[in-house]
């Protein structure tokens, strides 16, 4: 018995596909890659529909074909490969379709200079040339109204179609939103998570955010309501956790980048953000005194292997320029203003990594 590969090309023509009644061979479904050794015979089938339902059938009945008109002894079975058309999957409905990049700022305790670190790294985003929008996810304590300098402002809300659209306050090249602009200042807030949530959800999807390359969120400070609102509202493309040196937010830290990391919520985090890594008086420049001890960020993120984005000195001009509504980042060519400057390159290189090497991530679906 001599099997060639025409003797299955004739073997095969009798098997009809049956969403179109044509044979397989003349239909093309039959791939160009047969291969012949001894009595062993592989080759291709190619279907144009993902998950033909015709699929198995096919190829049990071009098995039992080969079997019958070239012989018995000829192996087959298992040899049929399916081959289908590549369908590009279809890419998630996003709350915000114009903004390429969302990011979680976050910390596991209050205190430690999240808002601070949210603020200035969202202006030196902006200063690189970068489009970004930056909120205020804290609704109890919502501080970016002050370190902005529009404590008072009121953002602008028009009307088209029945539909009310919040335009952000936008200040030093952010555009920015927070509850802050909404309430009385000098008033708690004492609201329930339902509301809360849904106060939130509003100043993401009823604001006009327009085309974004970062979108920056300054969380409020440990794991609750609000960080399973936003994973469960929108697909967040990275975290980034702000502690300081010390044990007691590093212990805190750790369990803020687990929740991310899990596999519930699975959120990549883009790294490690130290601050007040060190204190350093305006008189003795040079000086590094480790008040709340030394790196130990830097080894919480090599423990966890994520990526130091940075380490932030403590420095008094950052907390005057956060009281004055005007961050430090925005005075160019200061040691502090480059220092967060290259920490806003680090993240853009942290994000296009993650872009990169990574699946977009998808909203949460929490299960009970």
């Amino acid at each position: 018995m001599t099997i060639t590969k025409q003797s299955i090309l004739d073997a095969l023509v009798h098997i009809r596909y049956p969403g179109t009644g044509k044979d397989i061979v003349s239909s093309g479904m039959v791939m160009d890659d047969i291969r012949i050794e001894g009595n062993k015979v592989s080759f291709s089938i190619f279907f144009e529909k993902p998950n033909d339902p015709f699929a198995k059938s096919v190829v049990k009945a071009s098995e039992q074909a080969i079997l019958t008109y070239i012989g018995e002894t000829v192996e087959i079975k298992g040899n049929i490969a399916i081959k289908q058309k590549e369908v590009a999957p279809a890419k998630p409905v996003s709350i915000l379709p114009n903004v390429k990049n969302i990011i979680a700022v976050s910390s596991g305790k209050g205190g430690v200079g999240k808002s601070t670190v949210s603020s200035n790294l969202a202006i030196s985003l902006a200063a690189l040339g970068y489009k970004v929008g930056l909120l205020d996810a804290d609704i109890h304590g919502p501080s970016l109204p002050k370190m902005f300098g529009v404590e008072g402002t009121s953002p602008e809300i028009v009307v088209a179609d029945g539909k009310s659209t919040i335009i952000p306050i936008e200040k030093y090249g952010v555009k920015m939103l927070s509850i802050g602009f909404f309430v009385d200042a000098l008033q708690a807030l004492v609201w329930r998570g339902s509301v809360t949530s849904n106060a939130l959800k509003q100043l993401i999807t009823d604001a006009m955010w327009g085309e974004l390359d970062y979108f920056v969120m300054d969380l409020p400070p440990g794991t609750g309501d609000i960080h399973l609102t936003l994973v469960q509202t929108m697909a967040i493309t990275g975290a980034i956790v702000v502690t300081t040196p010390q044990d007691v937010a590093l212990a805190d830290a750790r369990k803020g980048i687990n929740m991310f990391m899990g596999e519930k919520i699975n959120v990549p985090v883009l790294g490690l953000v130290e601050n007040m890594a060190w204190f350093t008086p305006a008189e003795l420049p040079e000086n590094k005194y480790y008040i709340f001890g030394k790196d130990g960020g830097k080894r919480l993120a090599e423990e966890l292997n994520v990526p130091l984005l940075g380490q932030i000195p403590l420095v008094q001009s950052i907390r005057e320029g956060g009281d004055e509504g005007k961050p430090i980042a925005v005075n160019e060519d200061t040691v502090m203003s480059m220092a967060f400057r290259k920490l806003a390159q680090n993240v853009v290189e942290s994000v296009a990594y993650r872009n990169e090497h990574f699946e977009a991530t998808k909203k949460v679906e929490m299960v009970n």
